[in-house]
């Protein structure tokens, strides 16, 4: 499954970035996402709760950044486990400045499907992907709503 888009964010670069590497931040804005906790440098133990159509389940795994730039971006690497089927993700994140008060974040990647998660998914996968993608941008907008310190 590919995983792809942009969005415009009313936010410096330096803000978005700073939302995106706060591991507290990030439980809030990754859909499904219940739990963060931080294992080593830049590796998560993570806890989801995922309803892809008629399937749902609870997954435990690990989330991990790698190609860090300050910035710029990272590479994100989810392998989560369930009764229900595996997934295995990695997306690149990019963060271009367009203005001092605004950025776009633009994401590249893939995920892997197994189990059950990948036999009754794939029907209804792209429409989660996209609903999925907007909830994301939803929560980092809503996280930027919500601190008005972060529009400077």
């Amino acid at each position: 499954m590919e995983l792809t888009g942009s969005h415009t964010l009313d936010a410096p670069v330096s803000t978005i970035w700073t939302m995106l590497m706060d591991t507290d931040t990030l439980a809030r804005v990754v859909p499904g996402v219940t739990r963060l906790e931080k294992t080593a440098e830049n590796e998560y133990l993570a806890i989801a709760e995922i309803k892809l159509g008629p399937v749902s389940g609870a997954f435990t795994g690990t989330l991990s950044l790698s190609d860090i730039r300050e910035n710029e971006g990272y590479t994100l690497h989810v392998k989560q486990n369930s009764k229900i089927g595996n997934a295995d993700a990695t997306v690149s994140i990019a963060l271009k400045p367009l203005s001092d008060a605004q950025t776009e974040i633009s994401f590249d990647g893939n995920a892997r499907l197994s189990g059950l998660l990948a036999r009754t998914g794939q029907r209804v996968i792209s429409g989660v992907a996209t609903t999925l993608t907007k909830q994301f941008f939803a929560n980092v907008e809503n996280e930027l709503a919500a601190d008005p310190t972060t529009h400077s």
